[in-house]
């Protein structure tokens, strides 16, 4: 009866993590010139490791470049 009882508990636990939606609006980030280039080079190179893309660009983090990516490109993924 213990056994069936964790797997339950386990089994909410996961689907209320998958369910976590962010309700804010994603804003555009605005990036140079420089940085755009840099981000479609690497994304080239190591494709959607966000995280290390993300360290070559100081002040940036791995969910902006993430974010700025596919508002780039959602227009081809619709």
């Amino acid at each position: 009866m213990d056994r069936r009882r964790r797997r339950r508990r386990q089994a909410k636990i996961n689907i209320s993590e998958s369910e976590e939606v962010s309700s804010i609006e994603w804003e555009f980030i605005n990036m140079s010139e420089q940085e755009e280039d840099l981000i479609y080079r690497m994304y080239r190179l190591v494709g959607e490791r966000w995280d290390l893309i993300a360290g070559r660009i100081p002040g940036r983090k791995a969910e902006e470049i993430e974010r700025f990516w596919i508002m780039k490109h959602r227009e081809g993924l619709c």
